[in-house]
């Protein structure tokens, strides 16, 4: 199959993590044009529209033209401008794909979209996140990717767990701080700190990707957010051995022991209430510490490692 991925942004770099994976376990070809950057993360490109000359726009009508799969991330469809050309012009014969990342308008107004498939006959819709299905019950979750073989995203050797006194660092890498529980945390760790106990905070804001894996590995606990579900955070500090803090709710859990045939899930679970005692007691438990952050690597290498969600992704486009 060859596969024409379309985003206005590539989301937290996850449409090109689903492309890399395709090309790189699959005997299948991937491609993905995007039209802006919204964030100065530096993830990476493959066809960004604003950086390519004129006569690279052959290439993207060629790959409209001989595709099979289009595939659309979050709010695009076929009126989405790719220079001149509008993929509408070029939808016969093809497969269409809905991707959802959770963008606030497909949030507020989930049946917008639902109306516009049924009206279309679109019926492969995808989401990236397991609460995105109570919004469109008639979505498949995929889980986002992350490559765990990539050096930034292993564990860091030799990093030394904190001893008993000394702090505890912390990660927190928000997008958007209002949907990520930072207040929480940051009251939880203010608490802590004029309490005496020995925490201390990086907050990741604004950095670009490969500077926020840098720091995200220093840290021996990564505070993802507490919404019921989990983030691209959550992935990379698994990914990294280090543990990780998520409210995951039961509906998410049961979808993610689903996919990954264990319930026995590495994530250190809290709601905005018990976040501050389960920092606390983090603070004080290096070695279980550690043990969670082997956990983590483990799970993520065995059980959500790229191969798995790019066979994923196909079999659903083969289905």
């Amino acid at each position: 199959m060859r596969i024409l991925m379309m985003a206005v942004n590539d989301p937290a770099g996850t449409a090109i993590a689903f492309c890399n994976a395709v090309n790189r376990f699959t005997p299948h070809v991937c491609r993905l044009v995007t039209l802006e950057t919204r964030y100065n993360h530096g993830w990476e490109q493959d066809l960004h529209l604003p950086a390519l000359a004129p006569g690279d726009l052959c290439e993207v009508e060629a790959l409209l033209r001989e595709s099979d799969v289009f595939h659309f991330h979050m709010t695009a469809d076929e009126d989405l401008a790719l220079g001149p050309f509008l993929p509408r012009d070029f939808m016969a014969g093809k497969l269409v794909v809905h991707h959802h990342h959770g963008h606030p308008d497909f949030r507020g107004n989930p049946e917008k979209y639902r109306a516009k498939y049924r009206e279309r006959g679109r019926t492969k819709i995808l989401v990236s996140t397991p609460d995105l299905r109570r919004l469109c019950p008639e979505a498949t979750w995929l889980p986002n990717l992350v490559p765990t073989a990539d050096p930034l995203l292993s564990p860091m050797p030799g990093k030394p767990e904190a001893p008993r006194d000394e702090p505890m660092l912390v990660g927190h890498s928000p997008t958007k701080k209002e949907l990520k529980n930072t207040d929480d945390l940051l009251a939880g760790m203010a608490e802590l700190s004029a309490a005496g106990e020995p925490v201390r905070l990086d907050l990741i804001d604004d950095a670009p990707n490969r500077e926020c894996l840098r720091r995200k590995r220093r840290c021996h606990v990564v505070f993802d957010h507490l919404q019921g579900y989990y983030g691209v955070s959550s992935l990379e500090a698994l990914s990294q051995g280090v543990p990780t803090i998520a409210g995951i709710d039961a509906w998410s859990r049961e979808h993610i022991a689903r996919f990954t045939g264990t319930d026995d899930l590495p994530w250190v679970v809290c709601t905005p209430s018990t976040l501050t005692a389960t920092l606390r007691s983090l603070a004080h438990e290096p070695e279980r510490r550690a043990a969670i952050g082997r956990a983590s690597r483990e799970f993520m290498v065995e059980r959500w490692n790229e191969a798995l969600v790019a066979k994923r992704l196909v079999r659903f486009y083969e289905s």
